[in-house]
């Protein structure tokens, strides 16, 4: 039940990852912006029933232990992390795994589950938005300068990254997302929902400041047979927050 650490070369890049468990149900773990395995996931990596599932958490490139290379947002950045993901497990050599996404990272596993379908078995996201609009390039605008990030979340990044490369990539992430906002209806990936066909749970916090809840309505509305879950007092993170309501929602789902 140990957690172990490796890197693994794909699509050209060390992509660094930890894996943990022994069930024949695997799952990857996609973490949010600037997230890694280690800073995103402790909870799950820690708590999830190793039995019945083998966990993995990733970093994608240019975040958490996958550097070098720098992080950088061109337009397909998105498309970019579903195929090194994707790419990942398979290496690993598992044939059909689950996805877990939170923000960024469920951005990444709907995009991975419409494009790879014979490969996802299950699918859970939350956090997620398929569009961006103004209202969230406000919001974006918002968390640009890390500086006035609250110590508790700020902390662990800085100790991973160092400030100056959280703080430069913090900026040209809010400047990568903001420009979906020019596309039609703000797309990112709303014309894949419709083919993503794999059973998918989509959980959303009601006091959410990042991702207003329009957007995990919309993805519910859009995945044919998807559920949605509301808890009242969840936050942007509230893997972590109730961390052992949230597993326990995910596993028996997963099962």
């Amino acid at each position: 039940t140990s957690i172990t650490s490796a890197k693994i070369q794909v699509n050209g890049v060390h992509l660094h990852y930890q894996q943990t468990g022994e069930g024949s149900h695997a799952v990857l773990l996609l973490p949010g912006m600037l997230g890694s395995g280690q800073t995103d996931f402790g909870p799950q990596l820690k708590s999830m029933n190793k039995q019945l599932f083998t966990v993995v958490a990733w970093d994608p490139r240019g975040y958490g232990k996958s550097i070098p290379p720098s992080r950088d947002f061109p337009p397909d950045f998105f498309e970019r992390d579903a195929k090194d993901a994707v790419d990942l497990m398979q290496a690993l050599k598992f044939k059909k795994f689950s996805l877990l996404g939170w923000s960024d990272g469920g951005i990444t596993a709907l995009i991975a589950a419409a494009k790879y379908p014979k490969l996802i078995h299950k699918l859970v996201v939350w956090g997620a938005n398929a569009s961006v609009t103004q209202e969230d390039v406000r919001i974006y605008n918002g968390i640009r300068d890390v500086s006035k990030w609250s110590e508790k979340v700020r902390k662990p990044l800085e100790e991973l990254y160092g400030h100056k490369y959280f703080a430069e990539t913090c900026e040209a992430w809010v400047d990568g997302i903001s420009r979906f906002a020019e596309n039609s209806d703000g797309n990112i990936c709303q014309q894949l929902l419709p083919d993503i066909k794999c059973p998918t749970f989509i959980i959303h916090g009601e006091k959410d400041p990042l991702v207003p809840q329009a957007h995990a309505e919309y993805i519910h509305k859009h995945i044919k047979g998807s559920r949605l879950l509301l808890m009242p007092e969840g936050k942007h993170n509230l893997h972590l927050r109730f961390a052992k309501d949230f597993n326990r929602e995910v596993e028996n789902f997963l099962r």
